[in-house]
């Protein structure tokens, strides 16, 4: 329990049924809004900052989506999608830029990912990309 003024609160944890979805973005305004846009809708969130501290993080639970940012310093979204693609195959990712080109969307499909949205439409249309692309992953 973490005291924050005379008012005790918990940290969030995940139960067994919450959804896990794990956010990677350099930006920490993007990582907190986005944190806190999924935690509200009912996501258990874990963050990190750059591609490479997902992939040296253990002792995670297993994600059900990943919402990845396509520009960063170590290692971009698409190459990290193609990484997560050979470990975990079947999860879904979803793609976020505030970069957009003409080729990305081709490159992201390539690399396994269905969803490309641009950073300043981050709302309601985030979450149910990501509901709908969970629940593509059970029909199959």
């Amino acid at each position: 329990m973490i005291e924050i003024g005379s008012h005790p609160q918990r940290l969030p944890v995940a139960s067994p049924a919450q959804l896990v979805v794990y956010v990677v973005d350099d930006d920490d305004a993007v990582l907190g809004s986005l944190r806190f846009l999924l935690e509200t809708d009912g996501f258990a969130v874990r963050t990190f900052r750059n591609a490479t501290a997902l992939l040296n993080a253990t002792s995670l639970p297993d994600a059900d989506c990943y919402v990845i940012d396509y520009k960063m310093p170590d290692i971009n979204g698409i190459e990290l999608a193609g990484r997560l693609r050979q470990s975990d195959g079947d999860i879904p990712v979803i793609l976020i830029t505030g970069y957009p080109d003409g080729n990305i969307s081709a490159r992201a499909a390539a690399a396994g990912v269905k969803d490309v949205i641009l950073k300043p439409l981050l709302d309601e249309n985030l979450v149910k990309r990501i509901r709908a692309a969970i629940q593509d992953r059970r029909r199959n």
